[in-house]
């Protein structure tokens, strides 16, 4: 189990080992997309970018990045991750739509 602390939102919502961040943040009324992305998100595929994160605490605690991931964030930092690809193991902070 850990927490995830949503920094914009100053939310945070506890979650079991493997849980998807995109899932528990939708879960939890936490609004991942840009107004473009509302309407031109895959449904959590990894296809389109647009449910992009930025973790500032934590990154230890999560899956490592996905072959999606590296393809679409080859000149981001590390810390960027697509949140539909990203499972947390541990208590981690983000930051929405960086």
């Amino acid at each position: 189990m850990g927490n995830i602390k949503f920094v914009k939102e100053n939310k945070e919502v506890v979650a079991a080992d493997g849980a998807n961040l995109r899932l528990k943040a939708m879960q939890n009324d936490i609004d991942i997309y840009t107004f473009i992305g509302k309407m031109t998100n895959c449904g959590g595929n990894g296809q389109c970018g647009t449910c992009i994160v930025e973790i500032v605490e934590g990154l230890e605690n999560l899956s490592p990045r996905t072959d999606v991931e590296n393809r679409k964030f080859k000149k981001k930092p590390e810390n960027y991750r697509l949140a539909c690809q990203t499972l947390v193991n541990g208590s981690v902070s983000v930051v929405t739509k960086p």
